[in-house]
């Protein structure tokens, strides 16, 4: 049986108080919430925190306050919400989509943002990674996937960013040093290590949504199994329809689940604006995606298949948009 190692557990007030405590720690804290990512991970040693920092009784990091979600929120609650059900159905189908209806209780929408890059030879106990002797992005200096890079090529492995890249959501971080909001294009970096771009003394507290103003959205996801399976491919679709009901005034295509970050693919968003959204141009959106996309070979399913199944993923989503463009706006 694996068990957790040693750790002091800090249960602070406010978020405030977290974010200080953050601070004064450094590298030795890390966060929890619903821990569904950090408590394995701790057994297995691919993180040894001597802090970790409670964060999920804090009440001013939960609920839905108009269109701002709290980081605190969970799965669940996301996948059952009215309001994003009519609104923001892509949140509310990635949610539904994540792992299994019990961790969902668990896991909230800041860990899913945040939950690390997964790799064949990093996602192992400590006595399998000790036998290869570890690798690049813990207690080892080589990378197995490509041995001669100087990079980690852990690729990302959360459902709600490429949502969030897609509608242009904005990630509200709190720190010691104060507040701010970056766009959620910005805080990812294609490093399997360094994949976050947030501070590490800063915490996610909230995520906000723009106006709906009639855009449509969609999300899918492939997978092994209907549920409990990290993505082997998501995509998620911002879509939002002229005037007149026929063409694509703007459009934002993310792509999830195959590189160390989810990327918003431009060609592909390109191929729709000015268009209708006719079978040719959904072939067209779908072929672009494709060619944008360059799936690592360290996770589930031969890489190549994953490249092709981009395209298929991709018309199938905006295949199902179809009957949703039509003129009305509110």
């Amino acid at each position: 049986m694996l068990r957790l190692p040693d750790f002091k557990f800090r249960r602070p007030k406010t978020v405030r108080e977290a974010a200080g405590i953050l601070a004064d720690e450094g590298p030795r804290a890390m966060l929890v919430a619903g821990g569904t990512d950090l408590w394995p991970k701790m057994k297995r040693r691919q993180m040894e925190p001597r802090v970790v920092v409670g964060l999920r009784h804090l009440a001013e990091m939960r609920g839905l306050n108009g269109l701002t979600i709290g980081a605190n929120m969970t799965l669940r609650e996301l996948e059952r919400h009215t309001m994003l059900i009519e609104r923001y159905p892509a949140v509310a189908e990635a949610a539904h989509s994540i792992s299994s209806p019990p961790l969902k209780t668990m896991g909230t929408i800041g860990g899913n943002l945040c939950v690390d890059t997964r790799c064949f030879y990093y996602d192992q106990t400590y006595e399998w990674r000790e036998s290869i002797h570890f690798c690049l992005k813990k207690d080892g200096d080589t990378c197995w996937v490509a041995p001669g890079s100087s990079r980690c090529w852990a690729v990302s492995s959360t459902d709600l960013a490429p949502v969030m890249l897609a509608l242009n959501a904005r990630i509200h971080l709190l720190s010691k040093d104060g507040d701010r909001a970056i766009a959620a294009s910005e805080m990812y970096n294609n490093d399997g290590i360094s994949y976050l771009a947030k501070r590490p003394n800063e915490i996610v507290t909230a995520i906000e949504l723009p106006p709906a103003n009639g855009d449509i959205t969609a999300f899918q996801k492939l997978r092994r199994r209907g549920s409990i399976d990290f993505p082997i491919l998501n995509v998620a679709v911002w879509l939002r329809p002229a005037k007149d009901g026929k063409t694509i005034e703007a459009a934002r295509i993310a792509i999830g689940g195959i590189t160390s970050a989810p990327f918003l693919s431009i060609p592909a968003a390109n191929a729709l604006i000015g268009r209708e959204l006719s079978v040719d141009t959904i072939h067209a959106a779908a072929h672009a995606a494709r060619l944008d996309s360059r799936p690592l070979d360290n996770t589930d399913l031969d890489f190549s298949w994953r490249r092709s199944m981009v395209e298929v993923w991709v018309r199938r989503t905006l295949e199902g948009l179809k009957s949703s463009c039509r003129p009305t706006r509110g």
